[in-house]
């Protein structure tokens, strides 16, 4: 049991800003460091909100760049009421070295989301990701790095009502489990998912703190906090390179909207406004519309990676070779560039690999630069404007265009899908005639814009893209549910940090696509980040392990050799399975039964369900007189049912979880393999209780023990 423990229920009443409080009452003394702290960063938003920028700013772009500034400073710097500004002291033995490290031994640093000082500048709270707060996670008994007292704070409603102390150096005291942090991952969720600042376990921080410059990929079982360390780190990397990151730029990828909108509050709750959310498609779907969907075998063959050099091809063949000389005519002289050295600038520029684009815009330079060379030997002395107006000469640009036309990546690609000589001429070898069939549209489109165009067609054309000209490349990305995702989506990903780094986030047990990767090498491979470190999380913090150990029992049919989490919370009656006798009408009935049970509970509930059994389900809750939300909408303390078709439930969580009819989950899906991984997404997003209802026989793989 830990040294000190101290809890209260009472109101704190107003104290000395100064921590004049008794020494006998330490939970008064850090109330009032409380109260001071949250003075003293609204004493900093104030004098932010004061500043004066009209006599600084040269000119309007400028004012407005700078205000646009401010105003971001004064969002970072709120203070949200029920968010605790601090979380834990660590008491040092002796004096840390750098600039926060003056004064005598036995210094005292209280660690929050953000750091806060006052009016002369004095630290009163260090942000969570400073090196002085890092023993906060990594501290030990084995390795106390220095810190004598680890000390934890538990919060209600945003008052501080409890505290932890663990002496790292004092061997009279026993090894414990924080109850405090027990209770802080233990307790229930209503609205969007939190940060995990003050539960961050050692091997979370060891990710969480890794460096900018290498990509690092987390597998983690669910209940394993991969999400949650990824957007740490992302916070982390912001604090520890924001000048650069700043000009480059950060991204997060989850698999669809209601993940994104749940997950949207965590990094403004660290302070961070500026990092940009989107999917897989949200990234691709430039310039043209999604209206159509594609067979799962149609949807598997665009998503392979051949097809990056399928395009390639197609795209090259648009390289003819040169048949005419180029005659510029310039005042009374002619200057002439024979066929066969325009020739020599094709292949020289095709074997540099330039993308196509560029190579469009190099050749009339070259052709312009050849004629340059004949002035000049010719005695005349041109410069670079008689260069540049060169190659804008019609002879030139007539050639250009015969030689290495532009291109539309949107057309290329709809050719080879409405083609199918084109698309043979450039998958041979490459595509079976199977496959070639199957890209193939029965109903060829007439334009770009007529084209009824899949997802999957938008990353083709994406690709295509890159191939004519660079993707834009950020700083750092993070790719949530990465194992869902095709090679050619993992190009177009890669495409975005091809020049930064990426946080990789995923559970190969989770993919639920019938193109979902076998393994992370190959996945990271085809992200252009071959050499990124991969992590695992095998340790579980949020599903109880019961229903974990329920769930692994599919892994052996999912992912064989794929190590089952080992949940750290014992729950005992998390779990139930009760069969349900009788037709549909019964499953519904003891559905709405299970929800109604399970809202006697505090938390979010969420109700899981094969898609096709949606609009039943809702039909027979709205009977019943309970509303319930979509995935996505936030829960609040009025409304915490949320009715989740079993496609949207990857990385969303609730409190407690009634699963409808697994078997109805496991059919859903196009094959077994894929619908089981449904299903083991299904069964642990819970984290306090599972009820699982059925009527038709359980799969066989979830019933062998």
């Amino acid at each position: 049991m830990p040294a000190h423990v101290a809890e209260s229920d009472s109101t704190p009443d107003p104290t000395d800003p100064t921590g004049a409080t008794d020494p006998a009452d330490p939970l008064a003394h850090e109330r009032a460091h409380l109260t001071a702290s949250r003075a003293a960063l609204r004493g900093m938003r104030e004098d932010v909100q004061a500043l004066d920028i009209r006599d600084v700013t040269a000119n309007w772009v400028t004012a407005e760049v700078l205000q646009a500034q401010i105003d971001d400073r004064i969002k970072a710097l709120a203070d949200l009421s029920h968010t605790p500004l601090f979380f834990g002291r660590l008491d040092y033995l002796h004096a840390v070295g750098g600039e926060l490290a003056e004064g005598a031994d036995g210094e005292r640093f209280y660690i929050g989301r953000r750091h806060v000082h006052d009016a002369a500048g004095d630290p009163m709270v260090i942000d969570w990701r400073a090196p002085v707060s890092q023993p906060y996670y990594q501290a030990s008994r084995t390795n106390p790095q220095d810190v004598g007292l680890r000390r934890r704070f538990g919060y209600t409603g945003g008052e501080l009502t409890a505290y932890e102390d663990e002496h790292l150096t004092d061997p009279a005291e026993a090894e414990h489990t924080s109850r405090l942090l027990q209770t802080e991952i233990e307790r229930p969720r209503v609205g969007p998912m939190r940060d995990i600042v003050a539960t961050i376990q050692p091997e979370q921080d060891e990710i969480v703190r890794s460096g900018l410059g290498g990509t690092v990929c987390v597998q983690g079982g669910p209940g394993t906090g991969k999400t949650a360390v990824g957007l740490h780190r992302v916070a982390f990397l912001l604090y520890a390179h924001r000048e650069r990151l700043a000009r480059t730029g950060t991204l997060v990828i989850g698999p669809n909207r209601s993940f994104l909108h749940y997950i949207e509050q965590v990094l403004p709750a660290l302070g961070e406004l500026e990092v940009k959310q989107a999917t897989v498609d949200d990234l691709v779907r430039t310039g043209v519309e999604v209206r159509g969907e594609d067979e799962a075998a149609t949807a598997v063959v665009k998503g392979d990676a051949r097809m990056a050099e399928v395009l390639r091809r197609a795209i090259r063949s648009h390289v003819t070779a040169p048949v005419e000389p180029v005659v510029v005519v310039r005042g009374s002289r002619r200057w002439r560039v024979p066929a066969y050295e325009i020739q020599e600038m094709v292949d020289e520029l095709l074997a540099r690999d330039m993308r196509y684009g560029a190579a469009h815009e190099a050749l009339p330079q070259r052709i312009a630069h050849a004629v340059l060379v004949r002035m000049e030997e010719a005695g005349e002395a041109p410069d670079d404007r008689v260069q540049n107006s060169v190659a804008r000469n019609p002879a030139v640009k007539a050639a250009v265009k015969a030689v290495w036309p532009a291109v539309d990546p949107a057309k290329v690609v709809l050719r080879l899908l409405s083609d199918a000589e084109f698309l043979a001429a450039h998958a041979g070898g490459l595509l079976s005639e199977e496959e070639q069939k199957r890209l193939l549209w029965s109903k060829p489109a007439r334009s770009v814009k007529s084209a009824k165009w899949s997802a999957a067609d938008a990353v083709l054309i994406d690709e295509a893209g890159d191939l004519v000209a660079r993707t834009h490349s950020l700083g750092h990305v993070v790719l949530d549910e990465a194992q869902d995702l095709s090679p050619m989506q993992y190009r177009a990903v890669g495409r975005r940090c091809s020049t930064g780094s990426a946080t990789v986030l995923g559970d190969l047990a989770q993919g639920t696509t019938p193109w979902s990767t076998e393994s992370w090498g190959e996945a990271l491979f085809h992200l252009g980040k071959a050499d990124a470190v991969v992590e695992e999380l095998t340790a579980g913090f949020r599903v109880p392990r019961e229903v974990i150990a329920y769930a692994s029992r599919l892994l052996p049919a999912i992912s064989p050799g794929l190590a089952a989490v080992e949940s750290v919370r014992e729950s005992p009656g998390s779990l139930a399975v009760r069969e349900v006798p009788g037709g549909t009408d019964e499953l519904d009935a003891a559905v709405v039964a299970a929800c109604e049970e399970s809202l006697r509970h505090e938390g979010s509930i969420g109700l899981i369900a094969a898609d096709a059994r949606i609009p039943v389900l809702g039909a027979a809750l709205e009977a019943a007189g309970h509303a319930y939300l979509s995935p996505g909408e936030e829960t609040t303390a009025a409304s915490r049912l949320t009715l989740v078709p079993a496609s949207l439930a990857k990385g969303l969580e609730y409190d407690y979880v009634v699963l409808d009819e697994p078997a109805a989950v496991v059919d859903g899906e196009p094959d077994e393999r894929t619908g089981l991984r449904r299903l083991y997404v299904a069964l642990t997003r819970a984290v306090s209780g599972l009820i699982v209802l059925h009527a038709a026989p359980l799969p066989e793989a979830l019933v062998q023990a």
